[in-house]
């Protein structure tokens, strides 16, 4: 009995001291596993390197045995990417990414973010898309995705998964050098059109919005602009922008015109916004009164301008700082407008001007000005409008005074657009005053089309 006793205890004892931590008994990181594959490896940048840009031709891998290696930067998880898986070459600072098409929309399941993977080339189809290059299965012309069944023929997974650091980079630092690479950009902030108290606008939930919403992102350090692209098939689409500033890291892509740069996230949490004051620039103001006055100042609704003559005539200044195409008229279900784009331009900057001509305050108090903006095929929000008492008859030498107008969003065409109004209390001026509207566009990546229209100014 005593014997039973001592060996029942010697065996709990066992068991208590085997399920103690110590620093003896460590299960090992299968990241620090040596990787065992012994295949022939090739780098992404000399994948790359077999597109001929000049003849556009889809390059095709034949009688090969070799693999591209690289780490996957991109999540469907969260359903921004969508049957693709994004590459780079190493896991710290990158030189070369790819897009590998694969017919899978859950891959995040098998091929984790930071996993290093193992392309086998043979068979695979290589082509320049949407301004980035992407490797496939050619199909009648175009490249499509690797089917399911072979996948895991041409998909093969490394032991490794590495963390990922991502290249910090500026707004104006974007190049075709970082496509397909995982960036993070410091001090950016959302246009303040999109996160006004009245509409803060959701990442791609609007009713405008159409499979890939952008909203313009804006430096804090050097001024420049970008886009964030989100789709609108993502779990997080309607997720409000943030107001303030902070720092974004994801994938950085062109457009689906290959126009300009955007972002892509893999998560929303790659948006931390939590703490950063915004950086807009300084706003004038005389007060928060816009309510009407009964005395009608300044009024011009455009209906009878069907010609640039006709608006010179009314004293009106329409000019391009580079000689190309200024403010336009145009009419839409019966009403006239102004209206500049710099669309099929090739103008790069385009910089116009639209100031209105004197308007007279001394004869009055508690002036209020009102216009309204309609914006459309809208890729950046490239319209400003300022107001001077001392104009000197030339834009560029005026000392002009930024208001803070309400530069609609449009959508990518002219559906169910309407004008938006901007009021802003100008009693604190006398004598004359102008107002200008600036358009600085560039093509063919800031293109909007902007509508100007029903310019008033009342007072009492």
């Amino acid at each position: 009995m005593r014997s039973r006793f001592y060996t029942s205890l010697s065996i709990l004892i066992v068991l208590c001291i085997s399920c103690v931590n110590t620093d003896d008994f460590e299960l090992p990181e299968p990241e620090s596993l040596k990787d065992d594959f012994n295949g022939i490896t090739t780098s992404i940048s000399a994948v790359k390197g077999h597109y001929n840009i000049e003849t556009k031709e889809i390059y095709t891998f034949q009688e090969t045995d070799v693999f591209m290696e690289g780490y996957v930067i991109s999540s469907d998880e969260g359903g921004n990417f969508y049957k693709k898986l994004v590459l780079q070459d190493k896991p710290e600072n990158p030189t070369s990414g790819i897009q590998i098409l694969v017919d899978d929309a859950s891959l995040f399941n098998s091929y984790e973010f930071g996993r290093k993977l193992y392309i086998k080339l043979d068979g695979l189809s290589l082509w320049k898309n949407n301004g980035v290059m992407q490797l496939g299965i050619q199909n009648r012309g175009d490249v499509v995705v690797i089917p399911k069944a072979l996948i895991e023929e041409h998909l093969i997974k490394s032991i490794k998964r590495e963390n990922i650091t991502p290249i910090s980079l500026t707004l104006s630092e974007f190049s075709l050098a970082y496509a397909n690479l995982y960036v993070q950009v410091e001090d950016v902030q959302f246009n303040k059109n999109l996160v006004r108290d009245a509409h803060i606008f959701s990442l791609a939930g609007e009713s405008t919005d159409r499979y890939d919403a952008e909203r313009q992102l804006e430096s804090c350090i050097d001024g420049f602009t970008t886009m964030l692209s989100t789709s609108t098939y993502s779990d997080f689409k309607s997720m409000l922008l943030p107001k303030g500033s902070g720092s974004i890291t994801g994938v950085l892509s062109r457009n689906f015109y290959d126009d300009h740069f955007v972002l892509i996230l893999n998560s929303p949490k790659d948006l931390n916004f939590s703490s950063g004051s915004r950086c807009d620039p300084e706003f004038f103001t005389c007060g928060n009164e816009t309510e009407m006055g009964v005395e009608l100042l300044f009024e011009e609704n455009f209906n009878a301008i069907t010609n640039e003559n006709m608006l010179d005539r009314k004293g009106w200044t329409n000019i391009n700082i580079n000689g190309g195409k200024r403010f336009e008229d145009a009419t839409l279900l019966g009403n006239r407008f102004l209206r500049v784009s710099a669309y099929n331009t090739m103008e790069s900057p385009m910089e116009v001007w639209l100031v209105t001509p004197n308007i007279n305050l001394d004869k009055s108090i508690e002036e209020v000005l009102t216009f309204e903006i309609k914006a459309s095929f809208d890729n950046a929000t490239i319209l400003t409008v300022y107001i001077t008492d001392d104009f000197t008859g030339n834009p560029r030498t005026t000392n002009w005074k930024l208001l803070d107008a309400q530069v609609p969003k449009g959508p990518s065409n002219q559906n169910g657009l309407i004008f938006k109004k901007s009021e802003f209390d100008i009693s604190c001026f006398n004598g004359n005053v102008n107002i200008a509207f600036k358009y600085l566009g560039s093509a063919p990546d800031k293109t909007t089309t902007y509508d100007i229209d029903n310019v008033r100014v009342t007072g009492n």
